[in-house]
């Protein structure tokens, strides 16, 4: 359903570029993390969710056998593209980029990584709910070859770097967060 919805929206721009010369980029992004993401609950994607069972050293639990791939992305990254593809937005037509680190890390490997930042924390994998499995996208990687040539965008920061910076940031604030 969410991505049909931003699929009808995708096509709203090209329809008022057309009709009305909007002027518009299409930015489709992956998992946002970092500093100042909202870790109260699991509804605003799994990646804030798993922090906050961290910081609590809590156990996060991984559907499966947790080797789901995810593209994860730096809020610092994010901003970025978000800058350049304002400066870089032709009248032309309306582009669509991922926006992606292109690269995937595990969902295991990522509550691996998160429990060395927080070794009170641990993980450990269930059965995947019914429910869940009927909407599970499987494992994904953003293509960024577009963005690479036409926007000479990339990310700089690694997941390592920026789960780092981030742990670090909620370890100092998380009396606002948690």
């Amino acid at each position: 359903i969410n991505a049909v919805n931003k699929y009808a929206l995708e096509e709203y721009y090209r329809l008022f570029h057309k009709n009305f010369g909007l002027k518009a980029s299409i930015l489709r992004l992956t998992n946002i993390y970092g500093p100042g993401h909202l870790l109260k609950h699991h509804r605003l994607g799994f990646i804030g969710w798993f922090i906050n069972r961290a910081l609590q050293g809590e156990q996060i639990q991984l559907f499966g056998d947790g080797e789901q791939l995810r593209d994860m992305l730096y809020v610092g990254d994010t901003v970025n593209a978000i800058l350049v593809a304002a400066i870089k937005t032709s009248r032309d037509r309306v582009a669509t980029y991922n926006i992606a680190s292109g690269k995937g890390i595990s969902l295991k490997t990522i509550a691996e990584e998160l429990v060395a930042f927080c070794p009170q924390a641990s993980y450990t994998l269930v059965p995947f709910p019914d429910d869940k499995k009927k909407i599970d996208v499987g494992s994904f990687v953003g293509d960024i070859t577009k963005a690479r040539k036409e926007l000479s965008w990339q990310p700089e920061v690694t997941f390592k770097q920026g789960i780092a910076k981030t742990i670090e940031y909620y370890q100092k604030h998380k009396d606002h967060y948690l």
